[in-house]
């Protein structure tokens, strides 16, 4: 596998790493101000650009800037103060932090509400920009532009393709777009 036309195992595992952004469906947040989350411990690293432009692409900076204390505000512990919402979008915005090459999306949207899922699509074409991508999900409207889908069903690839052909097939894919829309038509 190539990262920046790189082969991975050339890659220093640190600066590989850093290449990688991933966003799980359990959003992992530790005390401390919103900022120091999204810095992740790359204080020197890290500029307030970066930051901002990341909450810009996630689509988190409307959030911030509503609390009282913006990018000052304290977590708690797991972000519990925070709606899931919230903090998928902090989540977003801290893999975005150092601009990866690779954006993996881990079920992202599968426990978000309604408000924030519409943020999060709204911002998936800025997140997948110029970037690969693997994005794992149930909820098909997150994958629906991609530019290579693979339906994995009892551990194995039994479909592949694009949105449209998939549906056209009429197979997995077909049947659970038409379970999660009521249509077969996109």
């Amino acid at each position: 596998m190539l990262v920046d036309g790189v082969d991975v195992r050339e890659w220093d595992l640190v600066a590989l790493r850093r290449h990688v952004g991933l966003v799980h469906q359990d959003t992992v947040l530790f005390s401390g101000s919103i900022e120091a989350n999204l810095r992740l411990g790359a204080d020197g690293e890290v500029s307030r650009q970066d930051i901002e432009r990341a909450v810009e692409m996630a689509n988190a900076r409307r959030f911030i800037e509503a609390l009282p204390q913006r990018y000052a505000q304290e977590i708690s512990e797991r972000g519990t103060n925070l709606s899931q919402g919230q903090r998928q979008l902090l989540a977003i915005a801290r893999a975005l932090v150092y601009n990866p090459a690779v954006l993996v999306l881990d079920e992202a949207t599968s426990s978000v509400d309604p408000e924030s899922e519409a943020l999060i699509q709204d911002a998936m074409a800025r997140l997948l920009a110029g970037r690969t991508s693997l994005i794992v999900a149930h909820r098909l409207s997150t994958i629906q532009g991609a530019d290579r889908i693979l339906v994995v069903h009892r551990g194995r690839i039994r479909e592949e393709g694009r949105h449209a052909a998939l549906l056209r097939h009429g197979g997995i894919y077909a049947r659970l777009y038409e379970l999660q829309f009521g249509s077969r038509t996109a």
